[in-house]
């Protein structure tokens, strides 16, 4: 009889090493400086001013980006309103063709985008690769198809578009953002004054150039950078119709009492501190997926990101052990290494407000998880972390981290769950993880959160409607819904 030799421990616990394999950048050409794009075309800022946006995973300055003042804003808001008397009167079929042009010349050049995305914000290349730029082109054809189809959208009604849309996008996701506001915006028939975050307006700056290339009628989408007072200028400035802000809580709720009273249309897409619930029959393998993805993806830059993790008590111990072996497998460092899990937090400020509420639940009493791992000595790095014996009362479990830090609490009923994932000021996402479709919908029924996610987690589409309740904001994004957002009914 033959015996087979079993393989030694060494072997058995030997881990694959992973080859560098970095996306080349050879084709990607940043400019030394840039420019406002007001009326179709880069133009020198008024405040003469400008500041550097910088590489995340290097500290390097990629580019300095001008500053625009309240009459740079102003300058863009008059283009965009002298653009709106002849975009709004084009045919919905002609509008169609510009924002299908737009769609893509983003495909065409999605190398390039991905790229810029991750060099400017930090995230990992595979993720800008795959998710944020097909998804921003995506959206763009979505809306396209609807241009000329408003009547059927909203039948027995007279929509119509509502003038100079104000826009801004927050660091996490620029270009999808962008898509996910200005694809709308421009199929409804308004024209947009875009202000992206400081820290990572390059890919906003490369869509401009794109809106060049597709011959985009000029003063249709204008683009703005600066910080908070660029972005206080736009959203207060009297020729502007519509606001939609994606952001944090505290400033949604700036631009909520500047607007009051105003009669400006306003969308908020704010916060969140999503509650994703493992119930003791869920498939644990494929949870332990999906509460990575949940809260790591990005770094955990991501306002549904699934930061609070309730598991029934009869699954924990095996949940964390599984947990905790998965995220020594995570890879953390080099963003454009297309091996790269975990890329760099998007900047100083982000690293220290996450240093600060993860000291804060050490000090409160919780225990601390980070795998081992090394990360570069240049950079803004922060391992995956895990806090567990987490109260509902600690900073970790009430605030908005905003980084790859995951809080586990506990329960024992469907009740008990329910209670826990809406004690929370936010109400974004969650998810549920179960084998049962009754407890699904049942739990659905239940919870306060724009988006319940079921057996998965961070999934999403340009059919499907998008936003919070609560302190999470109001207003959808995506779907019907976000078309809606931009016209006016009759």
């Amino acid at each position: 009889m033959a015996i087979a030799k079993r393989p030694s421990t060494e072997m058995g616990q030997r881990l694959f090493e992973y080859a560098a394999a970095p996306e080349a950048t050879d084709h990607l050409k940043i400019a030394d400086s840039y420019a406002l794009f007001v009326g179709g075309r880069f133009v020198e800022p008024h405040s003469r001013r400008r500041f550097a946006t910088v590489n995340p995973a290097t500290e390097e300055t990629l580019s300095e980006v001008a500053e625009a003042d309240e009459t740079d804003v102003d300058r863009a808001v008059t283009a965009a309103a002298d653009a709106f008397r002849s975009w709004s009167r084009l045919s919905g079929a002609k509008r169609a063709r510009y924002i299908f042009r737009l769609s893509r010349l983003m495909q065409e050049r999605a190398r390039e985008l991905a790229v810029l995305e991750t060099m400017d914000g930090g995230k990992p290349i595979k993720e800008s690769r795959d998710v944020d730029v097909p998804l921003a082109a995506a959206h763009f054809f979505y809306y396209a198809g609807w241009a000329d189809k408003l009547e059927w959208a909203f039948p027995n009604r007279r929509p119509r578009p509502l003038g100079v849309a104000a826009q801004v996008i927050p660091w996490n996701f620029p270009l999808l953002m962008l898509a996910w506001k200005i694809a709308p915006a421009l199929a409804a028939g308004n024209t947009v004054v875009l202000k992206p975050a400081e820290t990572t307006p390059l890919s906003a700056l490369a869509f401009a150039d794109i809106c060049q290339q597709a011959d985009l009628p000029p003063g249709v989408v204008n683009i703005v950078t600066g910080a908070g007072s660029t972005g206080a200028a736009v959203v207060g400035h009297p020729g502007v119709r519509k606001v939609a802000f994606t952001g944090s809580t505290e400033v949604g709720k700036q631009i909520q009492r500047a607007t009051a009273g105003s009669g400006k249309h306003l969308t908020l897409e704010l916060g969140g501190k999503a509650a994703n619930i493992v119930f003791e029959d869920a498939p644990l393998d494929q949870a332990i997926e999906g509460i990575v993805n949940g809260i790591y993806f990005n770094q955990g830059h991501v306002c549904c990101a699934g930061s609070r993790l309730l598991v029934q008590e009869s699954i924990v111990e095996p949940l964390l052990a599984k947990l905790k072996s998965r995220l020594g497998t995570l890879r953390v460092g080099d963003p454009l290494d297309k091996n790269t899990d975990v890329g760099a937090i998007n900047s100083r400020a982000q690293l220290e407000k996450i240093e600060g509420l993860v000291n804060s639940g050490i000090e409160e009493g919780a225990e601390i998880y980070q795998p081992e791992c090394h990360l570069p000595e240049r950079g803004y790095w922060f391992r995956p972390t895990i806090f567990t014996n987490v109260a509902q009362s600690y900073r970790i479990a009430r605030e908005e981290i905003f980084g790859p830090v995951l809080s586990v609490l506990t329960f024992r009923t469907p009740d008990e769950a329910v209670e826990k994932a809406n004690n929370t000021p936010y109400g974004l996402s969650a998810g549920v993880w179960t084998d049962k479709g009754s407890r699904i919908l049942w739990l659905v029924e239940r919870m306060r959160a724009g988006v319940v996610w079921a057996n998965t987690f961070n999934r999403f589409d340009p059919t499907s409607p998008f936003g919070g309740y609560k302190e999470s904001g109001f207003g959808r994004e995506g779907g019907l819904h976000g078309l809606a957002a931009y016209v006016e009914l009759n």
